[in-house]
């Protein structure tokens, strides 16, 4: 059966290589692609926000509004990141190979 509903599971990453900034949220907050994909985040919200990786691997400069920032995963592995003006806004990309 070809198709679908075209959403993931429940709580499952959702395959996309963008994410929006907007409301105080990554959205979608839980991302899955290949390794080689580079993954655009854009702001939508007013206040300036950052995308920056737990473990150091990627840093964006304060983003202000309609700003975007891009980030190529080379390495399959789990990719948590969060805004660090405000820590509250996490998101997490999967990398699969």
């Amino acid at each position: 059966m070809a198709g679908g509903s075209g959403t993931a599971p429940r709580g499952a990453p959702v395959a996309a290589n963008t994410v929006s900034i907007k409301s105080f949220a990554f959205t979608p907050a839980s991302a899955s692609v290949k390794v080689g994909t580079t993954v655009t985040w854009t702001n939508k919200d007013e206040e300036p926000h950052t995308v920056t990786a737990d473990g150091g691997s990627f840093r964006s400069a304060p983003l202000t509004a309609g700003k975007t920032f891009r980030y190529t995963f080379t390495k399959p592995g789990s990719y948590p990141y969060s805004c660090t003006i405000h820590p509250f806004m996490r998101g997490t990309v999967v990398v699969r190979p």
